[in-house]
């Protein structure tokens, strides 16, 4: 089954832990701090892959999940770094925030590989935290959380041309004629249902890819049938070829075939109706010289002045295709070099910034609790205590970091003291 569109759980590595630990060796009694850093967490990288052409191996292995880092050890030992996740796309793929729809990165034009998550930052080791005043910290860094998230992952067909068209107009019997595509033909609504890809080789060096983009009806814009499916394989192509029944076998109005299937590439993508296109009247073995020649003047007439020129064509018995190809040819090298390549909409942003610190009770006295580390001493360091609004900013930060909650655990009551270097505070609810 091809697959062009596929939901999947993206992880990064969580980082490791800062290590405590202290020097202890042969007559060094007091050895100072050496727990070292944590390792960091594995990035979960996209690498185009050209031998790849669907997303069916993201239907089979839904979560991709990066190595955690490692915790640092002591002596200074840094902990391991976690391993990558690498995922592999086919050309053409764009990454997609689940929740809002989003460009995260369209990896057509991208060469190398790509970090979509980065894995956490290791904490520091207690080594780091030594100061003057406290030369014997008992708390590390915890290393950073994993990034975690839900993409969708879609597969716009890279081609230069696209054929569109309703239903069972001749794109597959066309497309079978003059490339070596062999897709499924029969008479009935829907047999394309997936977008097929085949090369044209004219003389001389000359030719392009193309592109069955599946049977579009009418509400193909709103998702109607499988529309949306369809429509977005459309955006990638340089030119449209636009196959029509220009016989009405199936009693249809070519004209209005075209006017409504124009309305749905406008409705879906304004963009797209301003690439070059080309008419293709199909099935013209089905009728004779004059049905054929009244057929052709009134598209003409109602084309060409738009500049859209009109071919007459049988994709059963080749009349009229060859002309037609190297019309097309000449659209296709006559336009813009740059793929088409979709903005980024969407940054996945994680502030996952901490700094420790450890709340305990003095051992000589139950009712003094004890806060210290790198993070309260920045509080403290940018904190006007002596203002009302400093102190609101103060206690909200307490309460935020959750420290207030770790002093409960602890088993703080009113009146207890909360001592915080130089600094000492009743505790009151």
């Amino acid at each position: 089954m091809f697959a062009d569109r596929a939901k999947i759980f993206i992880r990064s590595g969580k980082g490791g832990d800062g290590h405590v630990s202290f020097r202890r060796e042969l007559y060094v009694p007091a050895g100072g701090p050496d727990g070292g850093d944590g390792g960091k967490g594995g990035d979960v990288i996209f690498v185009v892959d050209e031998g790849l052409n669907t997303l069916n191996d993201f239907r089979n292995v839904r979560k991709y999940c990066a190595e955690d880092g490692k915790e640092g050890g002591k002596k200074r030992q840094h902990g391991a770094n976690g391993a990558d996740v690498i995922c592999k796309v086919p050309p053409g793929t764009v990454i997609k925030d689940f929740e809002t729809g989003k460009v995260i990165m369209d990896m057509s034009n991208k060469k190398e590989p790509v970090v979509i998550l980065k894995g956490g930052k290791g904490g520091n080791g207690n080594q780091h935290y030594a100061t003057s005043t406290m030369q014997a910290p008992k708390y590390a860094q915890p290393g950073q959380p994993a990034q975690e998230l839900y993409v969708t992952l879609e597969l716009k067909v890279i081609a230069d041309v696209g054929l569109v068209g309703f239903p069972n107009v001749g794109k597959s019997t066309f497309l079978s004629r003059v490339t070596n595509a062999r897709p499924k033909i029969a008479n009935y609504h829907f047999t394309t249902l997936n977008p097929n890809l085949g090369v044209v080789d004219l003389s001389d060096g000359n030719g392009f890819v193309i592109a069955d983009i599946p049977g579009i009806i009418e509400g193909a814009s709103e998702g109607v049938g499988l529309g949306f499916q369809f429509l977005r394989h459309i955006e990638r192509t340089k030119v449209l070829l636009h196959i029509i029944d220009g016989a009405s076998v199936e009693g249809r109005d070519p004209i209005n075939d075209v006017y409504a299937i124009l309305e749905e590439l406008k409705k879906y993508n304004t963009q797209v109706v301003e690439r070059p296109m080309v008419i293709a009247a199909n099935k013209m073995d089905a009728m004779n010289e004059t049905e054929k020649e009244t057929v052709i003047d009134m598209l003409k007439e109602e084309f060409e002045p738009q500049g859209i020129e009109v071919y007459p064509i049988s994709a059963v018995t080749g009349e009229g295709v060859k002309e037609l190809l190297w019309h097309v040819n000449e659209l296709v090298k006559n336009a813009p070099e740059e793929m088409v390549e979709f903005e980024q909409e969407y940054i996945p942003v994680f502030d996952f910034s901490s700094e420790p610190y450890t709340v305990e009770v003095d051992p000589e006295n139950e009712h003094i609790f004890i806060v210290e580390g790198p993070k309260i001493e920045k509080m403290l360091g940018y904190t006007n205590l002596d203002s009302e609004k400093g102190f609101d900013f103060f206690q909200r930060f307490l309460k935020e970091n959750g420290i207030i909650d770790e002093l409960k655990t602890k088993g703080i009551e009113e009146g207890d003291v909360v001592r915080m270097y130089y600094l000492e505070f009743d505790y009151y609810e």
